[in-house]
C-alpha cells in the first residue's frame, strides 16, 4: 500500500479529538501536517504537544473559523496557504445542537450545518442527524463531480473526545455497542490513514463505532 511519508496533509479540526489523533498518526508515518481550528490558543497547544511528542515534527498550525458566515472566504485564505495539499481531513465539530423537533428554528438549522460530523441514532438529534446522513450520499456524488481526486469518508461511532464536555462519554454509551466499550480518537485515526493510502478507495465510507450500529 503507497505512503503517505512526505505528503502534505491538512486536517481542519485536527487541534483535539479525533484530528489530533489522525495529525499525530500522519507525523508518525512521516508526513508533513498543518492542523486548523477556530481556537487559537488550543491550536498553538496542540502544536507544541505534537512536537514533544514526536521530536522534529514538521507540524504546523492554522486559526480558521468555520462558524462564521464568512466561512469560505476563511477555507479559500486556509487552502491557499497550506497549498499544495495531498490530503484533507475533516473532523471539526462544535456542541451539538441536540433538542426536540418544535424548538428548530431556520437560524438553528444554518448554524447546524456549519460544522458537522457523525454520531449514532439518538432521539432528538433530528437535526444534526439531517445533516450527518447526507453526508453519505455527499461523498458519493463528490467522489464523481470531483473525479479523478478521491472523496472519503469515515463515518465514527462514539469516540473519547473533548466534545462530550468535562464529565466525558456517559458510561450508559457503553451498553449500546457489541464490545463494551466506545472508541478512541487513536483507533478511529487509523481510518482515516487507512482511506489516504489506499489509492484505489473513492467514495466510500468506512465505519468504526465498536458494534453500535449491530444493536
Amino acid at each position: 500500500m503507497p505512503s503517505i511519508q512526505d505528503s502534505t496533509i491538512l486536517i481542519i479540526g485536527g487541534s483535539s479529538g479525533i484530528g489530533y489523533g489522525v495529525a499525530e498518526k500522519c507525523l508518525t508515518e512521516g508526513a508533513r501536517v498543518h492542523i486548523a481550528s477556530s481556537n487559537k490558543s488550543r491550536v498553538h497547544s496542540s502544536v507544541k504537544s505534537l512536537k514533544e511528542k514526536i521530536s522534529n515534527a514538521p507540524i504546523s498550525g492554522h486559526v480558521c473559523d468555520l462558524s462564521s458566515r464568512d466561512v469560505e472566504k476563511n477555507l479559500e485564505q486556509l487552502l491557499s496557504t497550506v497549498a499544495p495539499i495531498d490530503h484533507i481531513v475533516f473532523t471539526a465539530g462544535d456542541s451539538l445542537a441536540i433538542m426536540p423537533l418544535d424548538s428548530i428554528d431556520l437560524d438553528m438549522i444554518q448554524r447546524a450545518g456549519h460544522i458537522r460530523w457523525l454520531p449514532e441514532a439518538i432521539p432528538n438529534w433530528s437535526l444534526v442527524a439531517g445533516y450527518l446522513t447526507g453526508l453519505h450520499g455527499l461523498t458519493r456524488n463528490l467522489a464523481l463531480d470531483l473525479k479523478p481526486l478521491r472523496v472519503n469518508l469515515v463515518s465514527p461511532g462514539v469516540v473519547v473526545t473533548p466534545l462530550w464536555g468535562q464529565d466525558g462519554v456517559p458510561d450508559e454509551m457503553k451498553n449500546h455497542t457489541t464490545l463494551g466499550k466506545v472508541g478512541t480518537p487513536d483507533e478511529v485515526a487509523e481510518a482515516y490513514v487507512y482511506l489516504m493510502k489506499d489509492t484505489n478507495a473513492t467514495g466510500s465510507c468506512i465505519s468504526t463505532n465498536a458494534g453500535s450500529l449491530l444493536l
